[in-house]
């Protein structure tokens, strides 16, 4: 079970190799083989020991090199000894629960045999953990794909290929199969997807474009934070944000971002970092009024902002990746919601009547 699905929002942290399998890997299952048995297939073995498991599913773990024997990997043809030490290793923790099906609306931009695009709302949870145990976007798969029997949510080698936080808005890609996530995760992995994202500062750039390299770990005096470290440092990991403005509001700024590494906030840290905290982002300060007048009607303006987006203003809107099977680059783009386009609207209309706007 993830703990705190906010700390789980990228597909480079939860991927520290091609194959998905992390260094920090978890035993969900271990079996000592009996002293008399005769040699048997190790999927045929695991199908009598785990009832609720299937053969196909059992395959599909070895193929991810996540079924060891006496500590190492093997294939569904391996044949069991007497006394053979059987685990099953996976990247995430062992659910302390199973994911349950329940019908949430979400909005599922592509789907076929092997993925599933969604354009997550803000506000969703992705992923079950402390404090979220129902009512997030992968209950909301288990509901979609409940009359698929090769769909098992609680599968770790299926499912979420990346994260994005509850209150980020965008594209989030699913696996349908073992092999989908496996070159999935590899490409994630290997930098080679495109992702960007639009977000709406605090302060106005000095720049039109830049990028920010800095490495990102916990904040050493708040653990709910992550931070910025110098890049030769072996604090934290290595992050790269490439950053564009869009346009210019005076006391904000809308700006695209393109991920090159995927760490944990790592766009609303290093826009942090940078002294431009994603609006209205409470964890890192942006839900307070950092650029502007101090008159109270200026005050008023910026709270019913608040009020408009009340939530980090940052959409994850577009997503790229090669098609697993098929070998085709599939590329998608997602509207911003509602309370982003109003919240731009509003700082839109209110520059246009400022003629001596100064930031």
């Amino acid at each position: 079970m993830v703990t705190d699905e906010e700390f789980y929002d990228e597909a480079d942290d939860l991927l520290d190799s091609p194959k998905g399998q992390g260094t920090d890997k978890y035993e969900h299952y271990h079996f000592t083989v009996d002293k008399g048995i005769n040699p048997v297939r190790i999927d045929k073995y695991l199908v009598n020991c785990m009832a609720d498991t299937s053969r196909n599913r059992i395959q599909e773990a070895t193929e991810a090199q996540t079924v060891l024997v006496n500590g190492k990997p093997v294939k569904s043809n391996y044949k069991v000894k007497p006394f053979d030490e059987i685990s099953i290793q996976l990247a995430y923790p062992p659910s302390e629960f199973d994911i349950e099906p329940q019908e949430i609306p979400i909005d599922i931009v592509y789907e076929d045999e092997s993925l599933i695009v969604v354009n997550k709302q803000p506000g969703l949870v992705v992923h079950p953990g402390f404090g979220n145990f129902e009512g997030t976007l992968l209950n909301a798969i288990a509901w979609h794909l409940k009359d698929d029997p090769k769909f098992d949510v609680n599968d770790p080698t299926l499912g979420l290929v990346h994260r994005i936080d509850k209150d980020t808005s965008g594209l989030l890609l699913i696996a349908k199969t073992a092999d989908a996530k496996t070159k999935l995760s590899k490409q994630f992995f290997d930098k080679t997807t495109h992702r960007r994202y639009q977000t709406v500062l605090w302060g106005n750039f000095q720049d039109d474009e830049g990028t920010v390299v800095g490495n990102i770990g916990r904040d050493v005096r708040d653990r709910m934070k992550m931070a910025v470290f110098p890049p030769d440092s072996e604090m934290g990991k290595h992050a790269v944000t490439h950053y564009k403005v869009l346009e210019r509001f005076g006391f904000v700024t809308l700006v695209e971002c393109r991920l090159e590494t995927g760490r944990t906030h790592q766009i609303r840290v290093h826009m942090k970092h940078l002294g431009h905290p994603v609006f209205n982002d409470e964890r890192y300060g942006g839900d307070e009024i950092l650029w502007g007048l101090r008159t109270a009607k200026y005050k008023a303006f910026v709270n019913n902002c608040f009020s408009l987006c009340p939530r980090q203003a940052l959409h994850a809107k577009e997503l790229g990746f090669v098609h697993p099977v098929t070998g085709k680059m599939m590329m998608f783009d997602s509207n911003l919601p509602d309370d982003m386009t109003a919240l731009i609207a509003k700082w839109r209309k209110y520059v246009s009547s400022k003629d001596d706007l100064i930031a």
